[in-house]
């Protein structure tokens, strides 16, 4: 294992270098905020993906096992691959799957791609690049479990401590994050 203090420091700069802004935006809950974190800047930058694979991969190895790692595409998507792409340099291979944000139109119809490399009553984590109400993630679990997988873990680079974590403990799970808002500011 790597020195994980040390690379979670690594990330945390490289996030508020690429991905923290500092203004008023509209977020996808509708809200209004003084601040943005799009972790896209950070997951899609070489180093970014490589620390994210690499912290999300150590944060799997205690707790509940799980076999596989998967979102709500597209912000969840880099993240679930560079962690399962960690796991086969480990030795230890996690899957990685997206949801869709609609079934798919043609073919099998289905909303979680990657299937074929999980099985049912697969335990799985459900990853978020950030949280916020947690109305997307509870929305990613949903389909998730519609789809025969077990939810055993939730994680998240950055929970904006706006309700999120609350709302996923009233359903039954635990957020577990990289970071918090308290980290930016």
């Amino acid at each position: 294992m790597s020195d994980s203090k040390s690379l979670r420091s690594q990330l945390l700069s490289l996030l508020k270098e690429k991905s923290y802004l500092k203004k008023k935006v509209i977020l996808s809950s509708g809200k209004e905020s003084d601040f943005y974190v799009d972790v896209k800047q950070t997951s899609l930058h070489p180093e970014g993906i490589y620390l994210i694979g690499q912290l999300l991969y150590e944060k799997l190895q205690s707790g509940e096992k799980v076999k596989a790692i998967g979102g709500l595409t597209m912000g969840a998507d880099p993240l679930s691959v560079a962690t399962s792409l960690v796991s086969v340099l480990q030795k230890n291979p996690i899957a990685s799957f997206y949801i869709r944000k609609e079934p798919k139109k043609h073919g099998t119809e289905q909303w979680v791609e990657g299937s074929a490399n999980l099985a049912k009553e697969m335990k799985v984590a459900v990853v978020e690049d950030v949280v916020t109400t947690g109305a997307s993630t509870l929305q990613a679990i949903e389909r998730t479990q519609a789809a025969g997988y077990v939810v055993k873990r939730v994680l998240a680079i950055v929970d904006r401590e706006e309700g999120g974590k609350e709302t996923l403990q009233k359903a039954g799970f635990t957020l577990e994050s990289l970071f918090t808002k308290s980290d930016f500011i």
